[in-house]
Formats: C-alpha cells, sequence, structure tokens
C-alpha cells in the first residue's frame, strides 16, 4: 500500500478514536491496521495521549476549584495540584545567574507563574519556600523498582520536602523538581503532588550529615567549609534527604541526619539554611559505617564458631 495512502487511513483513524471516545464508544478499525507495527506505535501513543489528557483535566478541575472557593487572591495562588516531571539540563540558568550548573545539587523547583505572584503580592521574606507533598490516595503508592538507585536514594522515603523556586515558567498544572527530592518521595514522572507557598519553616542551628563515601573526608581537604559553600544553592534542608554536592568535577552524596532549630536549639524535621548561623558537622560515612557492621559480625560468626 502507498505510504501516503497508510497514512492518510492512520490520520483518520486517530480522529475516528478522537470524536469516538467523547461518546465512549469504540470506532471500526481495520484489523491489517490494529495488526500492523505502525498501527500499534500510532495507538500506543494515541493511549498515552489519552491518560495524559485525563490526567491533565483532573488537575486542573482540582485547581479551578482552589482558586473558586479560596477566600482572597493571595491564597488562590499560594498553592497549586501539580504533576510533576524531572528537572533537566534545560532549565540551568545562563552563565553568570545564581544556581547556573546546580539544578540538580541544590533544591529548587520549577513552578507556574501563579506563585511568582504570590510571592511578590505576599510580601514574604526571603528566602521564599515551597513545600511538595504526596497527596494520599492520589499520587501513585510508593513502588521500590530498577528505576530507583539505592546508592543515592534514602532508605526512608519521605511524605513531604521543603525547597526554594529557581523560575515560574513550568506550564499551568506543572512543576520540575531535582532528581534528589523525586527519589526522596518515591515519585515517577507524571505522578501528583501538592506544593504550597510555606512560612513556618523555622530558621535552622545545626546541620548533621553523612557522607555516603570516606572519599568526601579523603578528597576534600576543608570539607565543612566547601558544604557550607554548596549549601548556598539550598533555601532549607528536609530531614531523611540526600542531597548532593560538586567539587572539583566529582559529586558527592550526603544523608541529612539532623537538624536544630532556633531559639533552642530542638530537633525539627525542616529547617531554612539561609540568613541564619548554621553550624554543620559530619557523621562516619555510609561505606565506612557498613565496612564496620560487616567486620562485627564476621567476629561474632567467628567467636560463635569457635564455641561450637
Amino acid at each position: 500500500m502507498p505510504s501516503r495512502v497508510y497514512y492518510f487511513l492512520l490520520l483518520t483513524c486517530i480522529t475516528l478514536s478522537r470524536v469516538h471516545a467523547s461518546s465512549g464508544s469504540k470506532p471500526s478499525i481495520p484489523i491489517s491496521l490494529q495488526q500492523s507495527g505502525i498501527g500499534k506505535a500510532f495507538y500506543t501513543r494515541i493511549d498515552r495521549a489519552n491518560e495524559l489528557a485525563a490526567l491533565e483535566q483532573q488537575v486542573e478541575d482540582h485547581n479551578a476549584l482552589l482558586v473558586a472557593t479560596a477566600n482572597t487572591r493571595l491564597e488562590a495562588n499560594s498553592r497549586r495540584r501539580l504533576i510533576c516531571l524531572p528537572l533537566n539540563e534545560k532549565f540551568n540558568p545562563p552563565m553568570g545567574q545564581f544556581s547556573h550548573n546546580h539544578v540538580q545539587n541544590g533544591d529548587k523547583l520549577s513552578v507556574p507563574r501563579n506563585f511568582a505572584e504570590a510571592f511578590r503580592e505576599g510580601g514574604f521574606e526571603v528566602p521564599f519556600l515551597l513545600k511538595v507533598s504526596r497527596v494520599e490516595g492520589v499520587t501513585k503508592p510508593m513502588v521500590e523498582d530498577d528505576r530507583i538507585d539505592n546508592d543515592t536514594t534514602p532508605s526512608r522515603p519521605l511524605e513531604e520536602v521543603v525547597g526554594g523556586p529557581l523560575d515560574f515558567r513550568a506550564p499551568s498544572n506543572y512543576c520540575f523538581l531535582p532528581l534528589w527530592m523525586m527519589r526522596a518521595m518515591r515519585l515517577h514522572p507524571r505522578d501528583i503532588v501538592d506544593v504550597k507557598v510555606t512560612t513556618t519553616v523555622p530558621a535552622g542551628t545545626m546541620a548533621k550529615f553523612r557522607p555516603h563515601s570516606s572519599d568526601f573526608n579523603k578528597d576534600i581537604s576543608n570539607p565543612r567549609a566547601v558544604l557550607e559553600t554548596e549549601l548556598r544553592h539550598y533555601s532549607a534542608l528536609t530531614r531523611g534527604s540526600t542531597i548532593a554536592f560538586d567539587y572539583n568535577g566529582k559529586r558527592y552524596w550526603v544523608d541529612v541526619e539532623e537538624l536544630r532549630m532556633e531559639p533552642r536549639g530542638e530537633k525539627a524535621p525542616m529547617v531554612k539554611v539561609q540568613d541564619c548561623d548554621l553550624a554543620t558537622d559530619f557523621l562516619m560515612p555510609k561505606d565506612e559505617q557498613k565496612r564496620r557492621k560487616e567486620e562485627r559480625r564476621r567476629r561474632l560468626e567467628e567467636q560463635k564458631a569457635d564455641q561450637e
């Protein structure tokens, strides 16, 4: 069959599928076309497009209700239910701008323009903060799979994480998150999350970190100074998260083990790290911790064997 005629039939079937989708019935499609490789590929794309359209409509309806029931314009602009996707280097700010080359090793996310209006109208103090939360019964279940990198993913998933805005150019009903943030909450592309402006995160006084590799202390002569410099790209920290730092072309991962807040140094799940006097400390690296644990286990097994 000539390719032009074949593609014309495919286009006709696509149009029919869209028309019939609104009525709930299915169009009559030639069996030969359904079973062909090109036909299967096209209809797979159509199915995915229909699923995405339904997801976008679900989010759009929810946000429309949020806006309609808000008491003020500020309240209406301060929160949204969004479809999340991972940030990539296309979001890298130009050279000379803050967060350049720190898209993945920072806590900044790209959100829709309504949040810029909220920050402008609300007169909030910097750093501007956004809380990203899983939605019970809506966000897909936390299921481990091969796409999860166990070396850079917290052992205990988080229900919410706090960060700051990278920019406000995300399309309506979408947000773009750093990979570490998606891993921390076990999110996959096109999962649904709630994002809202938050002003209740306290200023931090102490943060304890656990490097994943002993190389962190071996490669960096003054790790505390390097860490404090890199923390400029984080507006806040969330206990239990795993964040990244780059130094001399190498990426290092650290777990946020403990956070303390003003005024009396109480433990906190989240703290601001900008414009505050934050002390930092390092715990034993994970690989060394694992090595010592294995050593203790081996010695216990040897002692048990000798006793027998």
